[in-house]
């Protein structure tokens, strides 16, 4: 799942990692070095304009071009000269920059296979949609983050969460490799055909280590039965891995088939820009509207308020307010749904109801085991409550259970390895490009600046309140629940050194 490296000379520059090797030892070259030389080195021999090569390494933010003179300058000094005596990065006048040494593309970094965990584990990968209609891909979608959400409530198995199985769609790879990517034994893949009241679903299971298949099935039912084919589908699963038919408490299932596609839709959006959340909000609202007893839109929409004002420096009190009455709503529909509860929690724990807040993770993960943004939320607590090594291994857990995690997994593990006085460590998170553009660059410029970097730390809080604007220092400490305080003091500490406003 990594990108390519590029080799040159002796060199060896992996910009994922962000890291340039001479002879297999690391050379000591800045972030927007990486970023430059990786756009040079990607197209050798092609002239790169000034305007495109600063946009390359400050991306979104006006920069004089003495900069980028200063950063190929420092580069060519790391490099030193190419092996006939001239320069890797020649100069056009007036125009740009050229690589212009030979290139060798190398395969990704291969990830270390995780080891398997001691019960039946399992990756539902992305069903296939194999109508003519490209929209029925969200049910397509759909379909498969279901089957993930009713496998991972079943007692005594090991499944994978949904950001991290659909890291696979549209990828043709071996079920081998991808298993041991995932550290699972057993992988189910499938189709969905939805049309004209109608729907076909192919499922298989298949043993990765041996690549025998245990149970394969084809489905042909009205499309008002699509529930109750999900149920199906997951019993025969569990009666194949755990020998006989275990029953998780019954779920909320949606009455109104467009709720239940706004609310597949809206999944999509949580995690992204503010526009994308105001296009969330409709859709949840008018999901809720056709359905009035749909737990899950109801949490999304928890969420979504919640998230409202987060980009602004941190969730305002009407907003907390209307969030935690719809997170209750939820849990009141469908009091057993995990992920009703821990958003439920979560925000308990944002308005200082500590205790009850500690009961609701508990049922969540009572009731879930398997879902990885539970652990990620108790991490943010805990690491607030000054319980570091507790908030380290909650993630830890959370990075297992969803190995290809959204960008607020980066977040909550940058912050936690802050919180642990491990600047390098999260540097490093925080420049990832999963999480590097989000609201986490506070906490990146904290910790550079903790670093003794503060030329870096300024740039980056900079960048932050450019999507930040109204941030300060005092609201963003008054509304997270912190219960330490000397963390609380550590982070303002670093947020200070970095430049961001009081």
């Amino acid at each position: 799942m990594q990108g390519s490296r590029f080799a040159f000379g002796p060199f060896v520059l992996d910009p994922g990692a962000g890291t340039l090797l001479r002879n297999d030892d690391p050379v000591a070259v800045g972030h927007r070095g990486v970023k430059l030389l990786a756009a040079l080195v990607e197209r050798p021999g092609e002239i790169l304009g000034k305007a495109e090569l600063m946009d390359a390494a400050w991306p979104g933010i006006s920069v004089e071009e003495g900069n980028l003179t200063v950063q190929i300058a420092q580069l060519r000094k790391l490099l030193g000269p190419a092996g006939d005596g001239g320069e890797w990065i020649s100069t056009v006048p007036r125009v740009g920059y050229r690589f212009t040494g030979v290139i060798k593309q190398l395969g990704g970094v291969r990830r270390k296979p995780l080891p398997l965990p001691d019960k039946p584990s399992i990756a539902v990968l992305p069903f296939v949609n194999i109508s003519n209609d490209p929209e029925q891909e969200f049910f397509a979608d759909g379909l498969t983050e279901d089957l993930i959400t009713d496998l991972s409530r079943m007692p005594g198995l090991f499944v994978i969460a949904r950001n991290s199985a659909f890291a696979y769609k549209g990828k043709a790879r071996d079920v081998r490799e991808i298993a041991e990517e995932l550290g699972v034994r057993y992988l189910l893949q499938g189709s969905a055909r939805r049309a004209a009241g109608q729907v076909r679903i192919n499922a298989q299971l298949v043993d990765a280590a041996s690549g025998d298949h245990l149970w394969a099935e084809r489905f042909d039912r009205s499309l008002e039965d699509i529930f109750a084919v999900q149920d199906e589908v997951t019993a025969k699963i569990v009666e194949a891995l755990l020998g006989r038919l275990r029953a998780a408490p019954l779920r909320n299932r949606p009455k109104n088939l467009e709720a239940y596609d706004l609310c597949v839709r809206a999944r999509r959006l949580m995690d992204d820009t503010p526009q994308t959340a105001r296009e969330a909000h409709l859709m949840l609202t008018r999901a809720i509207s056709l359905d009035p007893d749909y737990a899950e839109a109801y949490r999304w929409l928890a969420m979504n308020h919640w998230m409202g004002e987060v980009h602004s420096g941190g969730p305002t009190q009407p907003n907390r307010s209307v969030a935690l009455e719809l997170a209750r709503k939820a849990v009141a529909i469908d009091p057993n749904d995990a992920g009703c509860r821990w958003v439920l929690a979560y925000l308990l724990a944002y308005e200082r109801s500590f205790d009850e807040a500690e009961a609701e993770f508990a049922r969540a993960i009572e009731l879930d085991a398997n879902e990885a943004d539970t652990f990620v939320a108790l991490s943010d607590i805990a690491v607030l409550a000054g319980r570091v090594g507790e908030g380290l291994e909650h993630i830890a857990k959370a990075f297992r259970l969803n190995p290809f995690p959204a960008s607020w997994y980066y977040l909550t593990l940058g912050q936690a390895q802050y919180a642990a006085t491990q600047y390098a460590a999260a540097v490093e998170t925080l420049r990832r490009d999963e999480t590097y553009r989000t609201s986490s660059r506070r906490f990146l410029a904290a910790s550079l600046a903790q670093l003794g970097r503060l030329d870096e730390a300024r740039a980056e809080a900079e960048l932050f309140l450019v999507a930040n604007p109204h941030f300060s220092t005092r609201h963003w400490a008054t509304t997270e629940p912190f219960r330490d305080a000397r963390t609380l003091e550590h982070f303002v500490d670093g947020y200070r050194k970095a430049g961001l406003p009081e």
